[in-house]
């Protein structure tokens, strides 16, 4: 555990200095509160790749989505997968091959998600909710915002395959890493824990035959209120009732979580009751599910590097690879990823 756990701090102390150095070379004025690796929030455009300033600008307003707190921060994993992502929503013939590398499939055909700010067919969403409130987040309304307190996808894409429609749910993670469990603690005039308010939203959701978690291992859903179970519990019960639901037509929603290859602690099992079913988080998590393929775990570099190699002069290549350093080749064998926003 003290070697996985210093080869992480390694990784983002050197993602640190890595984004401190775009920003000095890009941006006109970096250092904010005295980090080199963030950026003042007026300024936080410059951490979008220059492709995609204006149009993830327009997107985000014309859908209404929020941006996450820190989006001037280098190190955010909401801004990475915009930069990985978001210049190929009009590129479906790269993002099939993205889609086949991350699963391992042929390319497919991408099918269109929404229309972009300008009216143009998109292959890629991001911050997805749902086209209903399938978990119960909107109270009484209904009413949820995507990218804010409601389970929202990084990003969201579909596919025609072997006849069949298959939607990819897509968890990006860049350098955040987790120890202890969420935050359970009484607001100020309540009465109840949030604990026992998720309890009430997702009890029904989580187990067979009405949601992905398996009925037989003696689970119970104060099991998944650690980091990054939690996350990928609400994305498992939103894809699995997306697929119940055919959401467009959907023959089959699996999620897909992404991270970089050095961020190992990522992976570290942090709830005690889930630690009889193995040392990494993600292997563990598929275990947990009724349909364990529903469940994909990759590195960024597997997903991205062959295609990123093998186009070095197209712009969104090559901004990615000098930017994100961990893409270098040198960085690729470092094994799986382990997740904290430093």
């Amino acid at each position: 555990m003290a070697e996985r756990q210093q080869s992480t701090g390694g990784f983002i102390q050197a993602q640190r200095l890595a984004q401190a150095g775009h920003f000095a070379a890009t941006c006109p004025e970096t250092g904010y509160q005295g980090k080199a690796y963030r950026l003042a929030p007026h300024l936080r455009t410059f951490n979008l790749a220059p492709s995609i300033r204006e149009t993830a600008l327009a997107y985000f307003d014309d859908k209404k989505i929020t941006w996450h707190t820190h989006a001037s921060h280098g190190l955010s994993s909401q801004v990475c997968c915009l930069n990985f992502l978001m210049p190929l929503a009009t590129r479906p013939g790269v993002l099939s091959r993205v889609i086949a590398n991350a699963l391992g499939i042929e390319p497919p055909e991408m099918l269109e998600i929404e229309d972009g700010p300008k009216g143009e067919p998109w292959f890629i969403g991001f911050e997805w909710i749902g086209e209903r409130d399938y978990l119960n987040e909107g109270g009484a309304s209904s009413s949820r915002t995507r990218g804010a307190n409601a389970t929202s996808s990084d990003a969201i894409l579909r596919f025609r395959h072997a006849g069949h429609i298959e939607t990819v749910l897509i968890e990006w993670k860049y350098t955040e890493t987790y120890g202890a469990p969420i935050p359970n603690k009484v607001r100020e005039g309540g009465t109840r824990t949030p604990n026992e308010v998720r309890s009430d939203r997702y009890r029904e959701l989580m187990f067979a035959p009405n949601g992905p978690i398996r009925d037989d291992l003696n689970l119970k859903l104060d099991d998944f209120f650690w980091e990054p179970f939690y996350q990928l519990l609400r994305e498992q019960m939103l894809a699995f009732q997306m697929e119940r639901f055919r959401e467009a037509e959907t023959d089959h929603v699996r999620v897909l979580h992404i991270s970089p290859a050095g961020n190992r602690r990522l992976h570290d099992v942090t709830s005690e009751d889930l630690n009889r079913f193995g040392e990494d988080a993600f292997a563990v998590f598929a275990k947990t599910l009724v349909d364990p393929t529903a469940f994909v775990g990759r590195t960024i570099e597997q997903v991205f590097g062959p295609l990123i190699a093998e186009m070095p002069e197209d712009p969104w290549a090559a901004y990615l690879s000098s930017r994100y350093t961990f893409l270098a080749p040198t960085d690729s064998a470092d094994g799986p990823p382990r997740s904290r926003q430093s």
